[in-house]
């Protein structure tokens, strides 16, 4: 287990994953708990379909994402709670309305843009593993920032959670504090939708919140457990994600539907109140075990999209230091790819190693061929994606040598560069060598 986390945390991203991952966790549990009590669980799901439309628009438009998503998102909740209150379209039929719109705008505006492609995936299902350092400081900061005003309107929040009209009656101002949890909800879905996507995201705030209650009455109770829960099960999700290489919203949501059937196991056989917080600790510590048993068995585990013989050569990654070459191992290639490709100012001007296909494309309007070293891996629709690097000669060095053949299976090593074409710059491996090996790799990769 140790050694496990120790390999994980070799990552920068996964690093970034952690903690951001934990934040929007505590985020969305401390909020749910409001949200289910109050019977309004599913403006997650609504919510999440509205972000999805707002990523898309900033994709079609080249723009940030976060800085598109957050100011319609947090509209779109201001108007849900608008329409609920004050209107004949109620609650669950405000939030249908709202999120198969937002939900269709979306689709048409990638059909008509991008196309259904492997972000368009991400967006839907998530991917932690895909963030740069600017998402990184936003979602630490508006987190921060959601928690603080939390812990700091807590007992407003619970007095109009429990009974509004009485709440009402004793002079808070509930309208309000419905906006600010309203407010609050739409940051956490939107900082939560890329780590566990739009079709995946209400589960953060409904399952942590209704695993807590089958054990505890009180608020804080619940409210604190919720949060432990949380930050558990995405915790085991993220490593079983890496362990297996399975989607990590998808791990995080199993998980929690496992929590949820213990605690709910628990309720039934300690039926006397004095035990059920002794259970309740019982239950998280069986998780735990059953996480690490898993975790001590999974180097005999077979792993049928990568390969077991690769896998298990594959050592600890080095920490990235200027002075090192960074390898883009089998294990994770999609994600340390994608990395370089989102934080370049991280990698440019070191050296990366990696094994792939060698490929040779020309494209229209271009004089010469371009060479790349790549592996498959899944797209939005099927297995249409791939990841890796266009590669060059690096003729500044001198060095110009022949190119293998295409498809032979390759080690290439270079240093990371960039050149502009049309406008746009464009990263590049600047080969120091490049070997044709006869022992192939996984062509496919899945994380």
């Amino acid at each position: 287990m140790i050694s496990t986390l120790v390999e994980m945390f070799q990552f920068t991203f996964l690093v970034r994953a952690f903690v951001v991952g934990a934040l929007v966790s505590i985020c969305a549990a401390l909020l749910g708990v409001s949200l289910v009590l109050k019977r309004y669980s599913m403006i997650g799901d609504g919510l999440s379909h509205v972000g999805f439309g707002a990523l898309a628009a900033a994709t079609a438009l080249n723009a940030a994402p976060l800085a598109v998503s957050i100011p319609i998102v947090v509209a779109a909740a201001f108007l849900l709670l608008r329409l609920s209150e004050n209107s004949k379209i109620k609650g669950d039929a405000a939030i249908a309305l709202i999120s198969t719109a937002s939900l269709a705008v979306g689709v048409v505006i990638i059909s008509q843009t991008t196309g259904m492609n492997t972000d368009v995936c991400n967006y839907l299902f998530g991917s932690i593993l895909a963030m740069n350092k600017d998402d990184v400081y936003l979602s630490i900061a508006l987190s921060v920032t959601v928690l603080g005003l939390f812990i700091v309107f807590y007992n407003k929040l619970f007095a109009i959670t429990f009974d509004e009209t009485f709440a009402k009656a004793s002079g808070v101002r509930v309208g309000m504090y419905n906006m600010l949890i309203a407010f609050l909800t739409a940051i956490t879905i939107v900082l939560g939708m890329r780590m566990m996507g739009a079709m995946l995201i209400s589960s953060l705030i409904i399952f942590p919140a209704l695993s807590s209650m089958r054990l505890f009455k009180r608020f804080k109770s619940v409210t604190i457990c919720s949060a432990v829960i949380s930050i558990l099960c995405f915790f085991i999700g993220i490593v079983i994600s890496y362990l297996y290489a399975s989607p990590t919203g998808a791990s995080v949501v199993m998980i929690n539907i496992a929590v949820f059937l213990l605690f709910w196991a628990v309720k039934i056989f300690f039926k006397e109140k004095k035990t059920l917080k002794t259970a309740a600790v019982f239950s998280v510590v069986g998780v735990l075990l059953l996480a690490a048993c898993g975790n001590a068995k999974v180097g005999n585990a077979k792993n049928i999209n990568s390969g077991e013989a690769q896998l298990e050569k594959s050592k600890i990654v080095k920490k990235i230091n200027i002075n090192e070459t960074i390898e883009i191992k089998e294990k994770m290639f999609i994600a340390q790819t994608n990395d370089v490709y989102l934080n370049p100012d991280e990698y440019l001007g070191k050296t990366i190693k990696l094994e792939g296909l060698f490929k040779r494309e020309q494209f229209t309007g271009s004089k010469e061929d371009h060479c790349f070293v790549l592996r498959y891996g899944p797209g939005c629709c099927g297995s249409d994606g791939n990841a890796g690097f266009e590669v060059a000669w690096d003729k500044e060095a001198g060095i110009d040598k022949p190119y293998p053949a295409p498809d032979d299976w390759v080690e290439a090593v270079g240093t990371l560069k960039h050149y502009d074409e049309d406008g746009y710059p464009y990263l590049y491996l600047a080969l120091a060598q490049i070997n044709t090996l006869e022992e192939r790799g996984a062509e496919f990769v899945s994380q």
